[in-house]
């Protein structure tokens, strides 16, 4: 289920299906970071595929009135997390978190420059584990900056006009 109107872009089931299957083995026994969250449909998909938890952030009352109707009609309320916050102003939100995630989804409006800034803020925050996974769904009008702290780009997949970047921390 998705708030009706334009403010929520949720992930084509084409695109969310592929970038599963890239990550195979990637989700099993993580703890996932969905920023720009919208329906949470990332980071549900990821709680299905045997993650061990979930933390939801946007900052849209709307989109977070229907992630956690999702949430709850799923019945995954012990497993998850959603906080109401504006990610691009910074991501202190996350300093109550006890583990770092291991992987984390970054599907940000397109064309509003949010990318580097949430990548900025998500790995001044300390948030990341060692060995973290971040997806990052975005426009191809708006390229990955490199680097941006411990992230490397390691692989860039195009679905249209949509580019899913696959970064990864290296220490």
């Amino acid at each position: 289920m998705a708030p009706a109107g334009m403010a929520v872009r949720p992930t084509a089931d084409r695109v969310k299906e592929s970038v599963f299957n890239i990550l195979a083995g990637k989700v099993q026994a993580k703890r996932v970071l969905d920023l720009f969250a919208g329906t949470g449909a990332l980071g549900i998909e990821s709680l299905s595929r045997g993650a061990v938890s979930a933390v939801f952030v946007d900052r849209a009352k709307a989109a977070l009135s229907v992630m956690r109707s999702n949430i709850r009609n799923l019945g995954l309320e012990s497993r998850t997390r959603v906080i109401h916050w504006d990610i691009l102003k910074n991501l202190n939100c996350l300093m109550p978190e006890r583990d770092a995630f291991d992987l984390v989804f970054l599907d940000p409006p397109y064309e509003t420059h949010a990318v580097s800034r949430a990548l900025v803020g998500l790995w001044s925050c300390g948030a990341l584990a060692t060995d973290a996974h971040v997806v990052i769904e975005h426009s191809s009008r708006e390229p990955i900056v490199q680097p941006i702290g411990g992230l490397v780009l390691m692989d860039q997949r195009r679905f249209g006009k949509t580019l899913v970047s696959f970064m990864d921390t290296v220490l």
